[in-house]
């Protein structure tokens, strides 16, 4: 059973759609070893669904980039989505953050920044998800509202073994086929529960909600957690460096260790690695070769 998706429904009758999306082990995955508060863990599986359903509307190959920095208890917040719903991300903090906090207290002055990656033609688009209010859902449902222009609507939770999420979207010629439509989903949308949204499957939670409506269930897309462990990346960084410093650092430290943050491992360089290193980026220099 798939419990890693984001599905896209639809109510024909209404002209209205939406996406509700779960992830249970994906999410697991990108928090794990991370040790968060609830309050972070929340902030970030919310952040998380809403790059998510975001990377659902992509047109070509690239990611969606939802990052803030500021000068609140959380320092930095950032999650990747690429066009085929690989996600990774972390939370950083300077100090202890206290449960019951409200967003102004946990971000400070932090504006939240989407990048658009398009990989086919190299380019970028950014923009700022204005802070409306003191909570990130009513940011979310500004954005979409107005990059999409059309009224949305959202339902967003999360804990440290699953995220959930509704959203539901009013399309133009809503009212034309019932003027109180949109009104009736939003309110029975409203009464979803937060344990509801990370515990029940989509058929099931559709159903509770919207059991006298007709809803249209489209195909799944999974979501996976992918952040390898790349230690050929650590490798080219400390190459870039240059031998010389590298084993300046080596001598001063007796190993060099080096956190990849975002994917939560540690590339460690004894005597050993770096001998290993620096031949090996010597035997395959093109002034090695042409003297052989």
């Amino acid at each position: 059973m798939n419990n890693n998706y984001i599905q896209r429904f639809l109510f024909k009758d209404l002209s209205i759609r939406g996406q509700v999306i779960q992830l249970n082990e994906a999410w697991q995955a990108m928090i794990k070893d991370r040790h968060y508060p609830p309050a972070i863990t929340q902030l970030l599986g919310k952040l998380t669904a809403f790059s998510v359903i975001m990377a659902t509307g992509m047109k070509h190959t690239g990611k969606i980039t939802l990052q803030v920095q500021g000068t609140g208890p959380i320092t930095l917040l950032i999650v990747e989505v690429t066009h085929d719903l690989k996600i990774r991300g972390l939370a950083k903090t300077n100090q202890t953050i206290q449960n019951q906090a409200t967003l102004d207290e946990l971000l400070g002055d932090g504006q939240i920044l989407v990048t658009l990656e398009n990989t086919q033609t190299n380019h970028h688009f950014q923009s700022y998800v204005e802070r409306v209010g003191n909570n990130i859902i009513e940011s979310f449902e500004n954005f979409l509202s107005q990059s999409e222009q059309q009224p949305s609507k959202l339902w967003l939770a999360a804990t440290d073994t699953a995220l959930g999420g509704v959203l539901i979207q009013k399309m133009p010629d809503s009212d034309h086929r019932d003027i109180d439509g949109w009104n009736r989903i939003y309110n029975i949308s409203s009464t979803v529960k937060e344990e509801e949204l990370t515990q029940l499957d989509s058929t099931s939670l559709l159903h509770r909600l919207f059991h006298e409506e007709q809803v249209e269930l489209f195909e799944e897309q999974s979501v996976y957690y992918e952040c390898p462990q790349d230690k050929s990346r650590v490798d080219r960084m400390l190459i870039s460096l240059g031998e010389e410093e590298v084993r300046k650092i080596l001598k001063e430290q007796g190993e060099i260790v080096i956190h990849n943050e975002i994917c939560n491992f540690h590339a460690r360089y004894g005597q050993a690695e770096v001998d290993a290193l620096f031949k090996k980026t010597q035997e395959e220099s093109p002034a090695t070769k042409t003297l052989q």
